[in-house]
């Protein structure tokens, strides 16, 4: 049984504390027979000689959500225990990753969405390397809108009713839409951005969409819903959401040396756009929740054979 720990942020102080025993939907899900629950004579015992990793992610953004579950399967196959803690925020998972109390994440933006937590934290973390090239914020309006440029929201709030519809307020993307792009665009006196979570901004994009409303949205590639809703990215001729940028897995200071074979297996892992999104719509869409380590293995069943470093039991 794979285990899952959930982690509430003490906002005041920006403290991490692991609360609860939980799964994806606050109950524990059985995987099958890897990690914790096989043969206390056979792998479970060479897991606990291996040692345990805890990964970090906050399942609402499905890059970390994919990779999490596609790196616990590869760090399990070749014995370690893996254990998997949610969070809702990008600070405490970065305070609990420098703290060491994560021992990696899974998909880190460092360069432009998580550049201040890099700043922060830099010092206590360990880069093992990117898995991706080419991520994105973006600033982005249903497709049937006349709307192809930021430049082109100035003067058009009555439209939107003022509102930028965002995600959660700690996302590397809130800043810098808030920070960087509606300054940079003069949007300060018409719009507001508004925040609460990936999947309210996704609801209120999906109803827009049936509706044929307009609507502004803060979103990012890669992320399975550009393929699922009819949206386009607004271009960005100040460059104000920043250049593109790799996906990389960030840990604690010395986890290659305390881990150095799960360091080495992750080193390895390169996705391409087809292979990184065929995994996000398996993770995300075709299994869902409580299912996701059974996308990772019909995604590993598909593509599989084009990795190097891909671990079959």
């Amino acid at each position: 049984m794979k285990k899952y720990r959930h982690i509430t942020a003490i906002v005041a102080l920006g403290a991490v504390a692991s609360i609860a025993l939980a799964g994806c939907a606050g109950t524990p899900t059985d995987s099958g027979d890897a990690g914790a629950g096989a043969d206390a004579d056979g792998d479970s015992a060479e897991s606990a000689e291996m040692g345990t990793i805890t990964l970090g992610f906050i399942p609402s953004w499905s890059d970390g959500l994919s990779m999490a579950y596609l790196v616990q399967d590869q760090l399990e196959k070749i014995g370690y225990t893996v254990e998997l803690e949610t969070l809702t925020e990008a600070g405490p998972l970065f305070t609990g990753l420098a703290q060491g109390d994560i021992d990696m994440f899974p998909s880190a933006w460092p360069e432009v969405t998580h550049a201040e937590y890099m700043k922060t934290y830099g010092a206590d973390l360990e880069d093992l390397g990117a898995y991706y090239e080419n991520a994105k914020l973006t600033i982005a309006v249903p497709s049937y809108m006349d709307i192809d440029s930021i430049e082109d929201l100035k003067g058009a709030g009555d439209r939107f009713d003022g509102k930028i519809i965002g995600i959660e307020p700690g996302a590397g993307l809130t800043a810098k839409t808030q920070d960087s792009m509606i300054p940079a665009y003069e949007l300060e006196d018409e719009y507001t951005l508004e925040t609460s979570s990936t999947a309210a901004m996704l609801t209120v994009l999906s109803e827009a969409i049936d509706n044929e409303e307009d609507v502004v949205v803060t979103l990012w590639r890669p992320f399975w819903a550009n393929s699922t809703y009819d949206v386009k990215d607004l271009e960005d001729p100040l460059g104000a959401m920043g250049d593109a940028e790799t996906l990389n897995f960030m840990a604690h200071k010395g986890f290659a040396e305390e881990f150095p074979e799960a360091a080495a297996l992750v080193e390895q892992i390169k996705l391409d756009d087809d292979q990184y999104g065929t995994l996000e719509d398996l993770v995300v869409n075709e299994f869902g929740e409580g299912q996701e380590a059974d996308a990772v293995d019909a995604w590993l069943e598909a593509n599989g054979d084009q990795f190097d470093w891909v671990v079959t039991e």
